[in-house]
């Protein structure tokens, strides 16, 4: 039989009443004696022991991620990476930084130190290529870059690799453009001492 609307709502309300009592008694803390049975519950409880109810078990606390020191499991220190971090970066950043009227040999001389010596002779053989070197003086090409780091992509005891986002700006006869390109820089040393010994596009190597 369908009930009227007022008893509807009434009878809707005594049963939010009831679940709602149900789950606070279901969710209040009750006391535990040491040798009750799983259905102890049901039963009515026995008095306390003379000395109070047994103490609860404590309950350990989260760590605080905030003092986490996530480089003790790397094997380089906080100052370490960003003496890293700042080679990869000054490296990518003369890379990408260059003029027409310079020689092969003074466009590395910025990155003296930084770089290993094969890197210095790789970049070198690149920059002095014929028609890279031809295209650079015939357009009067002039480039000024900035790099910043993206990511680490992989480390070990001694060398981190960074993905690096170098911004070109280049101008010639042709005009005036702006481009940005990752590159893996590849870093290795210890200590303070750092050197980078691998640029490429990020795309092609250094995993």
């Amino acid at each position: 039989m369908d009930l009227p609307a007022g008893q509807q709502k009434a009878l809707f309300a005594v049963v939010v009443v009831v679940l709602a009592g149900l789950g606070v008694f279901l969710l209040a803390p009750h006391g535990s004696h040491p040798h009750a049975s799983p259905s102890a519950s049901a039963r009515p409880s026995a008095p306390a022991a003379a000395g109070g109810s047994p103490s609860a078990a404590a309950v350990p606390s989260p760590a605080d991620s905030s003092n986490v020191n996530i480089y003790q499991w790397l094997p380089f220190t906080q100052t370490e990476l960003g003496q890293a971090a700042a080679v990869a970066t000054e490296v990518t950043t003369d890379y990408n930084t260059f003029t027409y009227t310079e020689s092969a040999a003074s466009y590395v001389a910025r990155m003296n130190g930084l770089i290993t010596s094969q890197l210095s002779q790789t970049v070198k053989n690149g920059y002095a290529t014929v028609g890279v070197a031809q295209t650079r003086t015939s357009q009067k090409q002039v480039s000024s870059g900035t790099a910043t780091i993206d990511s680490i992509r992989t480390f070990g005891s001694a060398s981190i690799t960074f993905v690096v986002t170098a911004t070109q700006k280049l101008t010639g006869t042709q005009g005036s453009t702006t481009s940005s390109m990752q590159y893996a820089v590849t870093v290795t040393g210890q200590g303070g001492t750092w050197q980078a010994y691998d640029i490429e596009p990020a795309t092609a190597g250094n995993y």
